[in-house]
């Protein structure tokens, strides 16, 4: 499956990372668990399920030595665990886990035991509130049971810990994307970063179920008008969604710029084609590992901190990978079909390519 620089994209002008994706920044995992099985529907069975976890770990012990991070809502039809918390006091303390709506609870229960399995002091010296975020996956997978377990949640926090370093992780249907749909087409997990002229890395890392075909755009180019009609029409899902945004930096910011930095993913969005919907949760998290330090109140800022207009490329780079993930969510994805026979296309990579050659861009 092609990438947005596969097409020949250049989205913004900033550089992109060795790997285009959020893994670029240093200490940096994803990994994913994949729900995929089809048994008869409730009561018999389980349904169809099309749905997943999927982590994304800033490294090292979090509950010792939490990390800067902010959070801000475009929208708020969705559901984020922990985001009180980090508004309140302007740190992550666990990592970031994503899924679908009706399995937040059981994520949420399988990733307190598993970080306490790691840190003995989670539970007795004090309790610690795991970042949950979900879309909206059933138009494909079953709602009606629970889908995911605490070996998928185990999984993909695993996965998340051995990846560091490697590869981009996989992107599109898999893990929390399985059953995610963007513009009409089918989305799910996507990536990218960008290098700020200061020689750090921004990364982020998307859950893109929102949007409707005919607000597509590609780099400026109104692909979902220009692509060819489905004959018969494609059945659609609801039109809400939603899309959770995950930026982790490296750069030595506070938890101020990190609530900056995570309101500028909506205009990442807003790029590709999001107009944020009355049913759809727009919500984004910011994370940053260059300013690490042990969970103390009134630390003053640090030597080297970044702030007022150092943050603009910072700023930048948000948008850029943000809109590139969105583009990378459904070049990666292939044609699913779940619940109900409800099907998801894969976008047709080559017909963009020439809609974008015809303008010009590729």
């Amino acid at each position: 499956m092609p990438r947005t620089t596969d097409l020949g994209i250049k989205i913004g002008f900033l550089p992109s990372g060795p790997t285009s994706s959020i893994v670029d920044v240093p200490g940096v995992g994803v990994g994913h668990a994949t729900v995929w099985r089809d048994e008869p529907p409730p009561p018999d069975g389980r349904g169809a399920a099309r749905t997943g976890v999927t982590v994304v770990d800033p490294g090292g012990n979090l509950f010792r030595s939490p990390v800067p991070a902010g959070g801000a809502v475009l929208n708020g039809a969705g559901e984020c665990t922990g985001f009180v918390a980090i508004s309140e006091w302007g740190i992550a303390e666990t990592p970031v886990f994503l899924t679908s709506t009706m399995q937040v609870g059981r994520v949420y229960d399988a990733a307190c035991e598993l970080l306490m399995a790691e840190e003995p002091a989670i539970g007795s010296e004090n309790v610690t509130i795991p970042v949950v975020a979900e879309c909206d996956d059933s138009f494909l997978s079953d709602a009606r049971r629970m889908q995911v377990t605490k070996e998928d949640v185990s999984a993909a926090l695993r996965a998340a810990r051995y990846s560091v370093g490697g590869p981009a992780p996989p992107e599109g249907a898999v893990g929390a994307g399985t059953g995610m749909t963007c513009f009409d087409f089918k989305g799910g997990i996507g990536t990218a970063s960008r290098m700020t002229p200061s020689g750090h890395t921004v990364g982020v890392l998307l859950l893109s179920n929102f949007g409707r075909r005919e607000r597509l755009t590609v780099d400026g180019v109104p692909v979902g008008r220009l692509l060819p009609a489905d004959q018969p029409p494609q059945q659609s899902p609801p039109p809400a969604g939603s899309c959770i945004v995950v930026v982790v930096t490296d750069a030595p910011v506070d938890s101020a710029a990190c609530v900056r930095l995570a309101r500028r993913a909506g205009l990442g969005l807003a790029r590709a084609g999001s107009i944020a919907g009355h049913g759809s949760g727009e919500i984004f998290l910011a994370l940053a590992t260059g300013l690490r330090s042990p969970p103390t109140a009134g630390s003053k800022p640090r030597s080297g901190q970044i702030e007022a207009d150092g943050l603009n490329p910072f700023f930048a780079a948000v948008v850029e990978a943000t809109e590139e993930a969105v583009l990378n969510s459904m070049l990666a994805a292939p044609t699913v079909t779940g619940r109900d026979g409800n099907t998801s296309p894969g976008l047709p990579a080559d017909q963009v390519r020439r809609l974008l050659r015809a303008a010009g861009h590729a």
